[in-house]
């Protein structure tokens, strides 16, 4: 594992947890993972909130206390159930450029967007390209992001394949 930070190090390993579980769902406790990777629990937390986020495709749920645990979901973009909720969480009513990229990145990483079209809406998103106040170009940004997702739900859209 040279060359890769601590934040890299515990990332992989809950990733590594999330494929080898049968519903891609892990439970596990904030202190064990602060204990097995010898750093503070604060350091489970940054990275829960900077890599696990719902832009990438993860739902996280902490309880905390001392039964506390950290449920860590991969959410599959193909059940479409689960889709409709997530975009709802990623979206909302307003979406920063950054988070969007995620999400496109996310899309394309599924197969639901050829690097080409990613490319696309990331630059019909961007902050020059929605001359705009704060917080209307979030605001159309969401709406602009809902109505590709919605589309590439249709069912006679194909996929990029």
């Amino acid at each position: 594992m040279e060359g890769k930070t601590l934040a890299d190090r515990i990332e992989n390993y809950i990733k590594w947890l999330l494929k080898s579980s049968a519903d891609g769902i892990v439970e596990l406790q904030r202190q064990e993972l602060a204990a097995r990777f010898t750093c503070v629990p604060s350091q489970i937390s940054y990275v829960l909130s900077t890599r696990f986020t719902i832009e990438k495709g993860y739902l996280v749920e902490s309880r905390r206390g001392g039964g506390g645990y950290i449920r860590i979901a991969r959410v599959p973009l193909n059940a479409e159930a689960r889709l409709k909720d997530w975009v709802q969480k990623a979206l909302g009513e307003y979406i920063s450029q950054e988070a969007a990229v995620e999400l496109l990145e996310r899309l394309r990483e599924e197969g639901l967007l050829t690097r080409r079209e990613q490319l696309l809406l990331a630059a019909a998103i961007n902050r020059q390209s929605l001359p705009l106040e704060l917080p209307g170009r979030d605001q159309v940004r969401a709406c602009i992001m809902k109505a590709v997702i919605l589309t590439l739900m249709r069912n006679d859209f194909p996929s990029a394949g």
